[in-house]
């Protein structure tokens, strides 16, 4: 990126960066403003319960759209982690029960639209992705909890 003028606006968070002499090119590293450092050490086979922001389209008279926000709270083991934690770009997929059959859900851990994530209980594992759990139900499905 080649810098000529004396003020420069960051657009990832709207930050405005001045009275930098550049002559060459900068490497702004913006991973530093998205990754959060209040996050828990998330292994897999972990029961965590993950706080999430939605907004929602609503429809008003007059064809203007107001959005609708509510916090979701989605709990579930976590049956694959990909990336280290440390990256920007982490993931981790959450699987739960619901009504007899199972949901995954993939959260990007340092997304602005998630507030919290806690780990609720360790479970004992010997491997690094769990997808043997969509296949099983029941007691079978069950881990090895960790003291």
């Amino acid at each position: 990126m080649l810098i000529s003028s004396d003020t420069y606006y960051c657009a990832a968070k709207n930050l405005k960066l001045s009275n930098m002499k550049v002559s060459g090119n900068l490497n702004l590293n913006l991973d530093n403003f998205y990754k959060k450092v209040d996050l828990p050490k998330i292994e897999v086979g972990d029961t965590v319960s993950v706080i999430a922001y939605l907004e929602l389209p609503k429809e008003v008279a007059e064809g203007e759209k107001k959005e609708k926000e509510r916090i979701q709270a989605y709990e579930g083991v976590v049956i694959s982690k990909h990336l280290n934690q440390e990256q920007v770009d982490a993931t981790i997929t959450v699987r739960k029960m619901f009504q007899g059959g199972g949901i995954e859900k993939i959260f990007i851990l340092n997304s602005p639209w998630i507030k919290e994530i806690k780990v609720l209980t360790r479970a004992k594992v010997r491997r690094a992705k769990l997808y043997y759990l969509r296949d099983r139900t029941g007691k079978s499905a069950r881990l090895k909890r960790k003291f």
